[in-house]
């Protein structure tokens, strides 16, 4: 399937926050999320949640996460 040039023609010819709501729409028309996996996500958010509050599990600290230990940075970020 080839695309239209004058349908790209058109696009670029648009205003930048024209092409911002063009993209938008294309971007979240290609990422329409599985119910079934998004249901399973927050089941599994809530279980998480849960288990930090009644302290069977911990977190962990924002600057542990970003370390160069955790990620193999150099730099803090």
């Amino acid at each position: 399937m080839s695309l239209n040039n004058t349908l790209v023609e058109k696009a670029l010819e648009l205003k930048p926050q024209d092409k911002i709501v063009l993209i938008e729409a294309l971007v979240s028309s290609l990422d329409k999320p599985d119910p079934k996996i998004a249901k399973m996500w927050l089941k599994e958010a809530e279980a998480r949640l849960k288990a930090y509050r009644a302290g069977k599990s911990k977190g962990i600290p924002a600057e542990e996460i970003f370390n160069e230990k955790l990620w193999g940075m150099t730099e803090n970020v």
